[in-house]
């Protein structure tokens, strides 16, 4: 069985971003769909690695007419070192999903470097620090406070770099881009209502 090299002790990357997403969100309940659509899995994945959740007590379930519900089940007592365990490992694309959706500006932001990699499946230590690419034209000092937020929250040192669009639709003129693009890349699927509007240089 393939395991996740982010967090080894894990069976697989699905279960680590699931619980990575209700945990990070502990008010917060998703539908089956919602979590499918967030990991980029199948509701039938969602609804298999739900079933051991629950039935092991780390997850709450409910219904609303049709529609099955998941949250953290935040009266475990496992509950506190295993939100700091995610957040170290899973954390990422919670946290920095978050935190992009906030400011304005933000065309599109991927992760890249060695937790895209361990993410992707690549063999390795476990990435002591995390690199982030945005594009668009948001401003620097927005970013460099989501970087201490996002490194705070982590415990990991966060490193955003900033490119225009035009910059990233022509990469290959830049050796810098063209290696983020031949590498693993873990795009962040970002929440558009929450920011606000702003003209795309």
């Amino acid at each position: 069985m393939r395991v996740a090299p982010l967090l080894p002790l894990l069976r697989s990357q699905t279960l680590g971003s699931l619980l990575a997403q209700l945990y990070l969100h502990p008010d917060d309940e998703y539908s089956l769909t919602d979590l499918a659509r967030l990991l980029g899995v199948s509701v039938k994945t969602i609804h298999h690695e739900a079933d051991r959740l629950t039935e092991g007590g780390l997850v709450r379930s409910r219904r609303v007419g049709n529609v099955r519900l998941l949250a953290a089940d935040t009266s475990h007592r496992l509950t506190r070192p295993l939100t700091d365990l995610l957040a170290a490992t899973y954390g990422p694309v919670p946290v920095l999903t978050d935190l992009l959706s906030t400011v304005p500006g933000v065309a599109q932001a991927y992760i890249y470097g060695s937790w895209a990699a361990r993410h992707a499946g690549q063999p390795g230590p476990v990435p002591a620090d995390l690199d982030v690419l945005v594009i668009g034209t948001t401003d620097l000092d927005d970013l460099d406070e989501i970087a201490r937020i996002a490194r705070d929250q982590l415990g990991l040192d966060v490193n955003i770099h900033r490119v225009s669009k035009q910059s990233w639709a022509s990469s290959t003129q830049d050796p810098f881009l063209t290696t983020v693009r031949s590498q693993p890349l873990v795009e962040l699927l970002l929440d558009r209502t929450s920011q606000p509007d702003q003209e795309d240089a």
